[in-house]
C-alpha cells in the first residue's frame, strides 16, 4: 500500500472512531510503529489530528479543532436534528448570522425554506451553497480565508459585523464547562464575538459531547444565549447544573 493511501486511510478510521491506536495501525498495514510515527507526525503538522500516547485523535483538545474536511463528515443525523430545531427560530425576512463550522454549514443550507431571508455569514460553506438562491440576500463578510475552518476570519471580518446588525445570531462552539462557552483559536473567538455583539438574539449549537470541556479562550457566559440548542441531553449532573445556574437547553428530536 502507498504512503498517501494509507495515510488517507487512517484518516477514514478517524473520522468513523474518532481515535486509533498506534500498535493496532502498524498491525492493520504491515507497517513499523516507527512508519505510523511518521504518518501521525504529518498528519497533526497538517492540522488533521492530535497525537496522544499511544496514538492519534481527532478529538478537539484544550488548543485543537480538527479539519472542517473531517468535522463535516461526523455526526450528520445530530446536526440535522439541531439545525432543525433552530430553524423553528426563524421567521421569513428576518436578518440571520450564521457563523463558521459543520453545524452552521448544515443549518446555513437548510435557511431557504423560510426565505425570503438577508443571511450574514464568514462560513465558506454556506457562500458556496446559497449563492444564487432567490429570495436569499447573501452577506458574505471577507477576511483572510482558513481552510482549517473553512471560514474568513481576521481584522477585516471583524470591521464588517460593526456595521452590521441581525435579528438572530447562530454560533457553535468545540467546548462548553460549567456556565462558561470556549474555543481553542483566538482568530475565530474574536468573530464570534463580534457576531455576538452584532445580534438581537442569539443562539447556541452545541453537539451533547462538547459539554464538561474546555478550550484555551473564553468566547462567552452560557447566559449570552437566550436559547442553547444540543442533540441528546448531556450527564445528569451536567444538566443538573445548568438548570442551577437558569440555562434552558432544547433537546432536538431526532429526525425521522
Amino acid at each position: 500500500m502507498k504512503r498517501d493511501e494509507r495515510r488517507q486511510q487512517i484518516i477514514d478510521l478517524l473520522v468513523e472512531l474518532a481515535s486509533v491506536d498506534l500498535e493496532e495501525l502498524s498491525l492493520r498495514f504491515g507497517v513499523s510503529k516507527m512508519t505510523i510515527h511518521r504518518d501521525l507526525d504529518e498528519l497533526e503538522a497538517a492540522g488533521l489530528l492530535r497525537k496522544v500516547r499511544g496514538g492519534a485523535t481527532i478529538e478537539a483538545g484544550m488548543q485543537f479543532e480538527s479539519d472542517f474536511r473531517l468535522r463535516e463528515r461526523q455526526g450528520n443525523l445530530a446536526k440535522e436534528a439541531m439545525a432543525a430545531a433552530a430553524l423553528e427560530l426563524v421567521e421569513p425576512g428576518m436578518t440571520v448570522m450564521v457563523n463558521d463550522g459543520s453545524m452552521a454549514a448544515v443549518l446555513g443550507k437548510q435557511l431557504v425554506t423560510k426565505k425570503p431571508l438577508t443571511i450574514i455569514t464568514n462560513n465558506a460553506a454556506i457562500m458556496q451553497a446559497l449563492q444564487g438562491e432567490s429570495g436569499i440576500d447573501l452577506i458574505a463578510l471577507g477576511g483572510q480565508y482558513s481552510a482549517k475552518f473553512n471560514g474568513y476570519f481576521g481584522v477585516l471580518t471583524e470591521q464588517c459585523l460593526t456595521s452590521l446588525r441581525a435579528d438572530i445570531a447562530f454560533l457553535s462552539s468545540p467546548a462548553v464547562s460549567g456556565s462558561q462557552v470556549f474555543h481553542m483559536d483566538a482568530d475565530v473567538v474574536r468573530v464570534k464575538k463580534a457576531m455576538l455583539g452584532a445580534a438581537v438574539k442569539k443562539c447556541l449549537l452545541v453537539n451533547h459531547s462538547r459539554f464538561d470541556r474546555v478550550a484555551l479562550h473564553v468566547l462567552a457566559n452560557l447566559d449570552d444565549f437566550d436559547w442553547v440548542i444540543t442533540d441528546q441531553p448531556p450527564a445528569p449532573e451536567i444538566s443538573q447544573s445548568l438548570a442551577a445556574s437558569g440555562i434552558s437547553l432544547t433537546i432536538a428530536k431526532p429526525l425521522e
